[in-house]
């Protein structure tokens, strides 16, 4: 009966439709616990949340077409119900004469770090292994599975107020500004504002959803319909024993689906500390990069239509100096990085883009670049004052 009902409607955001109490029912049990979707859904949304959901955790096989490389078989594996996690995915390219190069050629810039091992088939047998950053990288990084909550309100601000955004960031302190990273929209073909990914090299979760498919799991679809040639050698894509499009495009949609309507992260009690901590926060100049607040622009979902939402940062690029992984994605520099959201910061106990720094402290002092005047002021903050802004930071 759930399949039946799942096919009834479009799962897409503008689907509507009415649905039985049972079947409802039927398909909320299927959403992992934890994952929170926005309030206000209609029942054609809450469906879409609910088999998003379900794909969201969804152990991909062999039969489905994993790998031939890979990194995780599932997007909950990274993402446990659309919150962070410790684990870190590799980068790596080459820096010749100020150029950056990806080594596409050697399986960059990202590592896959599995494979489904040995495939025979009528030409042979091949051993599908994780790929290794090769000797002629020069460059290399770890990057942290981070939240995915809350994103949807991000994907529907318009590019328009995020250039207006970086603009007014330049004319208010162009030693700090931001900038837009502008990338491909394959869906449309035209050139859109990223928002996502520690590069906002992304510019839509619909991509984003592709993306992290076929890079991460290694499922090609029609964003991404190229298999990921393990370590470069395109040659053994010979032996793999899915060659056609994985998925038609419903995964897509699903996952993207889950991801729109998956609420932000809920704050934690505001003490007196915490509102006399952020306080501080803005004082040092922090709340200038890690915004405070925004506005959503037009949606179907109700939750997300022209609302004001609070992420604590601007999803713009800025030069982080020594911070930056030295990775080109896009139009980001290897030294530009973009605003970490903080809602959710509670839930962490590894920060930063390589999860190498285990306290708050440690993490504000490795700020460094359009970051490092604020960085010098929280250093200089009396007793009393880092704990009121540690207060406030461990409620985000």
């Amino acid at each position: 009966m759930r399949e039946d009902l799942v096919r009834s409607v479009h799962v897409g955001l503008l689907a509507i439709g009415v649905v039985s109490l049972v079947g409802f029912q039927a398909i909320a049990q299927q959403r992992p616990p934890g994952a929170i979707p926005v309030g206000g859904l209609t029942p054609a949304q809450q469906i879409a949340f609910n088999e998003g959901s379900r794909t969201f955790s969804k152990r991909y096989e062999i039969a489905d077409g994993l790998g031939p490389v890979f990194n995780d078989e599932s997007c909950s594996d990274c993402h446990r119900n659309g919150g962070g996690t410790n684990q870190t995915v590799r980068r790596f390219g080459r820096v010749d004469r100020g150029v950056f190069d990806p080594l596409t050629e050697l399986g960059g810039s990202l590592i896959q770090s599995r494979g489904i091992r040995s495939i025979t088939t009528l030409d042979g047998t091949h051993d599908f292994v994780g790929e290794r950053t090769p000797p002629d990288a020069t460059v290399t990084t770890l990057r942290r599975a981070h939240a995915v909550q809350g994103l949807g309100l991000v994907d529907a601000v318009a590019d328009e107020a995020w250039r207006a955004l970086a603009q007014a960031e330049l004319q208010a302190d162009p030693s700090t500004a931001g900038r837009v990273n502008v990338m491909l929209d394959l869906s449309t073909g035209r050139a859109a504002v990223g928002k996502f990914g520690w590069k906002a090299q992304v510019p839509t979760l619909t991509q984003f959803a592709g993306d992290a498919l076929l890079n991460e799991i290694g499922i090609t679809n029609p964003l991404f319909r190229d298999e990921v040639c393990p370590q470069g050698d395109c040659r053994a894509l010979d032996f793999n024993p899915a060659p056609a499009m994985n998925d038609d495009g419903r995964d897509v949609e699903d996952l993207a689906n889950f991801m729109t309507m998956l609420a932000p992260p809920p704050r934690g009690p505001i003490t007196d500390d915490a509102i006399a901590g952020e306080q501080v926060f803005m004082q040092i100049g922090c709340g200038t990069c890690h915004r405070p607040t925004l506005r959503s622009g037009p949606s179907p979902v109700g939750a997300l239509n022209g609302v004001d939402f609070h992420p604590y940062s601007d999803f713009l690029l800025h030069d982080m100096g020594s911070l930056g992984d030295g990775i080109v994605q896009g139009q980001a520099t290897g030294l530009e990085m973009r605003t970490q959201p903080l809602w959710g910061l509670r839930n962490t106990n590894r920060f930063m883009h390589d999860a190498a720094t285990n306290s708050l402290e440690e993490a504000i002092r490795r700020h460094d670049g359009q970051a490092r005047a604020a960085r010098d002021r929280f250093i200089e903050l009396t007793g009393g004052q880092l704990t009121q802004l540690l207060a406030f930071l461990r409620s985000l």
